[in-house]
């Protein structure tokens, strides 16, 4: 399997710059895998796919605002972007300029509220980097820090909860988990009464989403690896729809990398908190989603793959040309997909 096997073409001015105004407004696109059929419809409509006792699964890591901008010794310009915290107060970062950001550099953030020194090359190039500051860290990037917004996003973001979803909780994220950018309050309300299930994964979401496939061989790409949790009573909603014959559905590839890496051969999931660096393409064999709520994803990247693993590749490419052709909104804040 190619790479370029996951390539669609996609006109630039369809890619979403801008949340739409109301989160659950956005088109959805609904594919019926038994009848192999495509449907057009709008978020609110989702409800009618759910059935009572289904149980819809979100992820609820909040991103923070990971991005810096900062000055070494020498008052050269520097740009770090939180990856993942290691231990204390060190964390993995991705740097530029990478060259000029040797071990032993020391930078300051937002006038000297917050500083940094480079500990280490680590393998991707990235950096491992300790902060030191007075207060509380989450409060100073709160106020010094920019949300990650991923790289195909060129305008400024005026809202900054418009990046999270309504029920971010738990801090980690260098991107959102943007299926559920679709939800609001009122939609989850209607949902729960009307008998379904919502259970909640944290799965903090790393910087190597955005990063494309490199190798030519599909098999041959390495997946980052990403921290996640599960409680026991999160764990138990979700089985007790396996348990009696109902559906699990995935809202995001996030709450799906979570309940596969989890799952026992039953489609079972435990308690757990762990790191998953789990690799679904097509040729794997799902053992506990039954359905998936997702946004459009970039060309020949690893979620395309893992929604054609899901659909099959020549269905999920045949609604993409469609997609384009009814000029969906693609990627963090375009439309949605609902494969059931």
């Amino acid at each position: 399997m190619k790479v370029t096997d996951f390539d669609y073409d996609l006109p630039e001015e369809l890619i979403a710059q801008v949340p739409i105004d109301k989160r659950d407004a956005s088109r959805l696109m609904v594919l019926d895998r038994k009848k192999q059929t495509i449907e057009h419809k709008v978020f609110t409509d989702v409800i009618d796919y759910l059935d009572e006792g289904d149980c819809l699964v979100i992820n609820n890591t909040k991103v923070i605002p990971a991005r810096l901008y900062g000055k070494k010794s020498t008052g050269a310009n520097v740009e770090f972007l939180l990856l993942k915290r290691l231990e204390g107060d060190i964390w993995e970062s991705i740097v530029r300029p990478g060259n000029k950001l040797k071990p032993g550099t020391k930078v300051t953030f937002g006038d000297g509220i917050l500083n940094a020194e480079v500990l280490d090359i680590l393998n991707d190039g990235t950096r491992k980097v300790k902060f030191t500051y007075d207060g509380i860290f989450n409060e100073i990037l709160d106020k010094i820090g920019l949300m990650p917004l991923p790289p195909y996003i060129h305008t400024e973001l005026k809202e900054r909860d418009r990046y999270q979803t309504i029920y971010a909780k738990y801090e980690g994220s260098a991107a959102a988990p943007t299926a559920g950018l679709h939800f609001t309050e009122e939609l989850l309300d209607k949902i729960e009464k009307k008998g379904i299930n919502v259970a909640k994964v944290t799965l903090h979401v790393g910087i190597g989403t955005f990063r494309p496939v490199k190798e030519e061989n599909v098999e041959e790409h390495q997946m980052h690896s990403e921290h996640f949790y599960i409680t026991k009573d999160e764990a138990d909603k979700i089985n007790e729809a396996k348990q009696n014959n109902k559906r699990v559905i995935s809202v995001g590839t996030t709450s799906c990398r979570v309940l596969e890496s989890i799952s026992d051969e039953n489609g079972l999931v435990h308690p757990c908190e762990d790191d998953t660096s789990i690799y679904i393409y097509p040729g794997y064999k799902f053992k506990c989603i039954d359905g998936l709520i997702t946004n459009f994803h970039l060309p020949k990247s690893t979620l395309l793959m893992l929604v054609s693993a899901l659909a099959g590749r020549e269905y999920i490419l045949k609604a993409y040309k469609e997609a384009v052709k009814e000029k969906y909104r693609f990627f963090s804040f375009g439309d949605a997909m609902f494969i059931k």
